[in-house]
């Protein structure tokens, strides 16, 4: 780890900001390529105007129509509006939350499931000590790095990574550097 901790000085984790356009992102971005995400992105932005739980609902599931999302993902931007409009999901309350609090109101929206709660742990609420198991870069980067590209168990991951606390969210961020430089956002 200090090896990857030195090539790396100077860079570091940044949050997008705002929980409901990041939330949103995550969703447009779900199981398609970074270069298709962008670009239906770009035109959701650009249907949709500032991405806001608001403006999400004046435009409606009808007006986002043919700006490249499948029936799908409109459900479930719609429901993701939903939460936050009627106050089931109160970004200002998360602060007081622990993170399996967060990640089980986040999962409550349809299209949201534990990935992408840590992942928004990690890159919007700069949560510490997040250690994404599930997350297959994190997995081989582990692997290659200090089993010799052996695989293990999930149990034997999250043991593993017990010697990085309270820091995992770091660790995860390093290690996924030793496979992309390019820091990834979320």
């Amino acid at each position: 780890m200090a090896e990857l901790v030195k090539r790396y000085r100077g860079a570091s984790l940044v949050s997008r900001g705002d929980p409901f356009s990041t939330l949103a992102r995550s969703i447009v971005g779900q199981q398609i390529s970074v270069k298709a995400a962008d670009s239906v992105w770009a035109r959701f932005v650009d249907r949709v105007g500032e991405v806001t739980p608001q403006q999400l609902a004046r435009v409606g599931a009808e007006g986002l129509v043919g700006c490249g999302l499948s029936q799908r993902k409109i459900e479930y931007v719609s429901d993701l509006a939903s939460h936050f409009l009627s106050g089931r999901m109160n970004p200002v309350h998360w602060a007081d939350l622990d993170d399996e609090a967060v990640i089980a109101e986040l999962v409550g929206v349809r299209g949201i499931g534990r990935w992408t709660a840590e992942m928004f742990l990690i890159f919007n609420l700069m949560r510490p000590d997040v250690f994404p198991v599930d997350d297959i870069g994190l997995q081989r980067a582990v692997f290659e790095r200090y089993f010799g590209g052996a695989k293990q168990s999930k149990r034997a991951l999250v043991e593993f990574g017990d010697r990085w606390r309270p820091w995992r969210s770091v660790a995860t961020w390093y290690l996924w550097r030793s496979l992309d430089p390019v820091p990834v956002e979320y």
